[in-house]
C-alpha cells in the first residue's frame, strides 16, 4: 500500500514536471515497425534479408550504434535452406535451394558491419543457453551484487551465428510495477548463475566502445553502475529511474520510410538507433507514469537519453534513511510542542512541517532529479499530531538531543577577498567561462608512507604540500582542491584572468623546479621522494558553488577539468614530468616547448595536441619530430641516435619505443588513463 501510493507520487512528479527534451549530439532515434509498415511489407517475422537490409540503409545512414528490441531466437523460415526441406518440393530444386545464401547468414553478415546489440528474453524457466558475453562486470563482491540484482531462470537469446555477429547482446526484459507500469529499467540482470546487462545498458557500453561495467556497492544496496566515462545513479538492485518525456512524433522513423529511403539521412548521422515495434498486434507496449501506453522500445530509448544527456532521475540509497529522519525529527518536534503547547499550536506546526516537506520533496525532484517520498513522512506527521493530542495531558520527560556537525570552508585568500567584495555571489549556481587548470600528483607516495613512520609522513607532506600552495597563491591561482598528495589549482576564477592560461603556465613552471629541487633536498637526506607530474590545460567550464545551502564547494565541473587531471596521469606513459595541452601552448608562444604529438585520451575520440614545456629549444628532438610527423622511414633512426645520446630522456624513449612496435606518425592512441 505505501508503495502504491508512493508510486503514484512519483508518478505525479513526473507528470507536472516530464523531462525536457534533450539538446545536441547524440541523439536517439527509433526505427517502428508499426501497423503501416506491417501492411505495406507483410505481417511480422520479416525475413532476415529484410531486417539485414533494414540495417544495411541504418549503415549509410551513418547510424553510430543500431539496437534491436525483437528476439531472433529461431532460424528464419523463408530461408532457401527451410524451404529445400518442405514436403512436395522436387529434389532437383531442393538441391538449388539448398546451395542459396541462408537468410540469417546475411543478416549475420550485415551485422558484422554494423556496430550492433542484439535483444534476449529472460525467462523464469531455467535455460542451458547463456547469451554470448563480450563483457565483463567488476565488483567488490560478486555474491552480494548477484542477489541484489533481479532474478530469472535463464533467458532466450537470438541464434548462435546472429550473437557472434553482433556488438553485444542484452536484455529486453523490463520488471514492471504492480500496477504495470515501468518506472525503472534494469542494468543488470541475474540469469540463472550469469549476471547479465540489459539492452539499455548492452546499448550503452557499445555506444560507448566499451568492454567493462563496474559495480559500486555499498552495504545497503547497489550505488551506481559505471560504464566507462558514465556513471549511472541506480537504485539497490541496479536499476535505473527512467524520467520520462513526452517522445515527439518525428523521434520514430517507420521501418517503411527507411527501406524505401524516404528519410532524411541526417536524422540519424550518429546516432544511436533502436529497432522495435508499436504495433498492437506484436505486443510489446508497456504503461507509462506519464499516462497511457507506450511502446516497449520508446523506454529503452527515454533511459538512454536521459543517461547520454546527463538528465538522471535517482532515488539513492540513502533516501529512505533520509526520510526516516526527516518524519524522526518532524515527529518529535511535533509531540514536544503539542505537549508543551498545546494543539492549535501544533497543528500550526503540523501543517508547517507538512507543507515543507512537501515543497522540499517537489524541489528536490525539479531542480536535483531526487525522488523523495513526502507523502509517508507527511502521513506519519498526521498520525504524530493526533497521538500528541491525545497525550498532552500527561507529562512527558523526553529530552532532545540535537547533534550538529560543524562544517568549515577551506578556500583560497582570492576567493576569500573575492566574496567579501561580492558576497550577492555567496549563493549556490555556477557560470560558464574559460578557465586554466594545474594538476599535479607526487609519485611513489603510497611506498614511501610504508616506509616512514606516519608523524615523518606527515611533515614530508604538509612541507611539500605547503610550497606548491603558495608557488599557486604567488600566481593569484585558486585552490581547487587537495586529495592526499595531489593538487588542483584553479585560473581565471572567481576574479576572471585574461591572462589565465600564462599564469597556469608560469606557476607549473615554478612548482615543476620547487619539486625537483625539493626531491634532490630529501633524497639527499635518505627520504625516497619521487617525481612531481604536472597536467596544464585551458578549457570551457562551469564555475560557481556547488553543493547544499549549508555547505558551499566552489569549483569548476567540466570535461577541461577532466583533461588536466587525465594529462597529469599522462606524464607516466609519455616519460615527462610537465604535459601541456594546445590552447597552453598557443597562449605561450615564448615559451620553449617540444612536441609529444596528437593524443587520443582513452574514451575520447578527438585528440589533443600535447607539448613538454623547456627550458630551452631542443632542435636534435624537433627534427626527429618532424620526421616522424611526415612518417619518414629515418625516423626510427633519429630517436635512436637521441635515444643513445640522452638515456635518461623519458620522452625520445617513448616516441622510439612507439616506432619499435610499428607505430607511424604522431596521433597516439592511450589505452590506459
Amino acid at each position: 500500500m505505501v508503495q502504491t501510493l508512493r508510486n503514484g507520487l512519483f508518478d505525479q512528479y513526473q507528470r507536472w514536471q516530464p523531462r525536457s527534451a534533450p539538446t545536441g549530439s547524440p541523439s536517439i532515434q527509433i526505427v517502428d515497425i508499426d501497423d503501416a509498415s506491417l501492411a505495406r511489407l507483410g505481417q511480422w517475422p520479416w525475413p532476415r534479408t529484410r531486417m539485414a537490409e533494414l540495417l544495411d540503409r541504418l549503415r549509410e545512414a551513418g547510424a553510430a550504434v543500431v539496437v534491436f528490441d525483437v528476439l531472433f531466437a529461431e532460424p528464419d523460415r523463408t530461408s532457401p535452406s527451410r524451404i529445400a526441406t518442405q514436403p512436395g518440393i522436387p529434389e532437383t530444386l531442393s538441391r538449388q535451394l539448398a546451395q542459396l545464401d541462408d537468410h540469417d547468414h546475411q543478416l549475420a553478415t550485415a551485422l558484422t558491419q554494423q556496430p550492433t546489440v542484439l535483444g534476449f528474453a529472460a525467462t523464469a524457466a531455467a535455460s542451458g543457453d547463456s547469451p554470448r558475453k563480450r563483457f565483463a562486470v567488476r565488483s567488490d563482491d560478486p555474491e552480494a551484487l548477484s542477489a541484489r540484482l533481479s532474478g530469472f531462470g535463464g533467458s532466450v537469446g537470438a541464434l548462435p551465428e546472429l550473437q557472434q555477429a553482433a556488438a553485444g547482446n542484452g536484455a529486453m526484459t523490463f520488471v514492471p510495477d504492480a500496477d504495470g507500469v515501468v518506472r525503472r529499467v534494469p542494468l543488470l540482470i541475474r540469469a540463472g548463475d550469469d549476471v547479465l546487462p540489459s539492452l539499455s545498458a548492452e546499448a550503452l557500453r557499445v555506444f560507448l566502445g566499451q568492454q567493462v561495467y563496474r559495480v559500486a556497492q555499498q552495504p545497503l544496496g547497489i550505488e551506481r553502475i559505471d560504464i566507462g566515462s558514465q556513471s549511472i545513479a541506480t537504485n539497490h538492485r541496479g536499476e535505473l529511474w527512467v524520467h520520462y518525456r513526452p517522445m515527439p512524433v518525428d523521434q520514430a522513423l517507420p521501418a517503411w520510410q527507411v527501406l524505401d529511403g524516404q528519410f532524411d539521412p541526417s536524422l540519424l548521422k550518429g546516432s544511436l538507433v533502436l529497432i522495435g515495434s508499436s504495433a498492437q498486434g506484436l505486443q510489446d507496449l508497456r504503461f507509462s507514469p506519464l499516462g497511457g501506453i507506450i511502446p516497449g522500445v520508446q523506454v529503452h530509448a527515454q533511459a538512454l537519453e536521459q543517461v547520454l544527456h546527463g538528465s538522471v532521475l535517482q532515488r539513492p540509497i540513502w533516501s529512505s534513511a533520509i526520510e526516516a529522519l526527516g518524519l524522526l525529527l518532524g515527529g518529535v518536534l511535533l509531540c514536544v510542542v503539542v505537549m508543551r503547547t498545546g494543539a492549535l499550536t501544533g497543528a500550526l506546526l503540523a501543517a508547517g512541517l507538512i507543507a515543507a516537506l512537501n515543497l522540499g520533496a517537489w524541489w528536490a525532484f525539479s531542480a536535483q532529479g531526487l525522488l523523495l517520498d513526502a507523502l509517508t513522512p507527511s502521513v506519519g506527521l498526521l498520525l504524530c499530531y493526533f497521538g500528541a493530542s491525545l497525550a498532552a495531558h500527561r507529562h512527558s520527560e523526553h529530552q532532545q538531543r540535537w547533534i550538529r556537525d560543524a562544517f568549515s570552508h577551506y578556500v583560497s585568500p582570492n576567493l576569500v577577498e573575492h566574496l567579501v567584495r561580492h558576497p550577492a555571489q555567496l549563493q549556490l549556481g555556477g557560470r560558464r567561462q574559460t578557465c586554466s587548470f594545474v594538476f599535479t600528483d607526487l609519485t611513489g607516495f603510497t611506498r614511501l608512507m610504508e616506509s616512514q613512520p606516519p608523524e615523518r609522513v606527515v611533515s614530508l607532506l604538509n612541507e611539500y604540500l605547503d610550497g606548491i600552495i603558495q608557488i599557486a597563491f604567488r600566481h593569484e591561482g585558486t585552490l581547487d582542491r587537495i586529495v592526499g598528495d595531489a593538487v588542483a589549482i584553479l585560473f581565471s576564477a572567481p576574479v576572471v584572468q585574461p591572462d589565465h592560461s600564462c599564469r597556469a603556465l608560469a606557476c607549473a613552471l615554478e612548482i615543476r623546479r620547487f619539486t625537483a629541487e625539493h626531491a634532490r633536498h630529501q633524497q639527499a637526506a635518505g627520504i625516497a621522494l619521487g617525481v612531481t607530474r604536472i597536467g596544464v590545460h585551458s578549457g570551457e567550464v562551469v564555475v560557481g558553488n556547488f553543493g547544499g545551502s549549508t555547505l558551499f564547494d566552489y569549483r569548476a565541473l567540466g570535461d577541461a577539468v577532466n583533461v588536466a587531471a587525465r594529462l597529469e596521469a599522462l606524464n607516466r606513459h609519455l616519460g615527462t614530468a610537465l604535459c601541456v595541452s594546445q590552447p597552453i601552448h598557443q597562449a605561450n608562444a615564448q615559451q620553449p616547448m617540444r612536441p609529444i604529438g596528437d593524443v587520443v585520451l582513452l574514451g575520447k575520440t578527438e585528440p589533443v595536441r600535447l607539448y613538454e614545456p623547456l627550458e630551452s629549444k631542443d632542435e636534435p628532438y624537433e627534427r626527429a619530430y618532424a620526421l616522424l610527423a611526415e612518417r619518414q622511414p629515418q625516423a626510427r633512426s633519429a630517436f635512436e641516435q637521441l635515444a643513445l645520446a640522452r638515456p635518461e630522456d623519458g620522452l625520445v624513449a617513448f616516441q622510439l619505443e612507439r616506432l619499435r612496435r610499428g607505430e607511424q606518425g604522431i596521433r597516439i592512441a592511450m589505452e590506459e588513463k
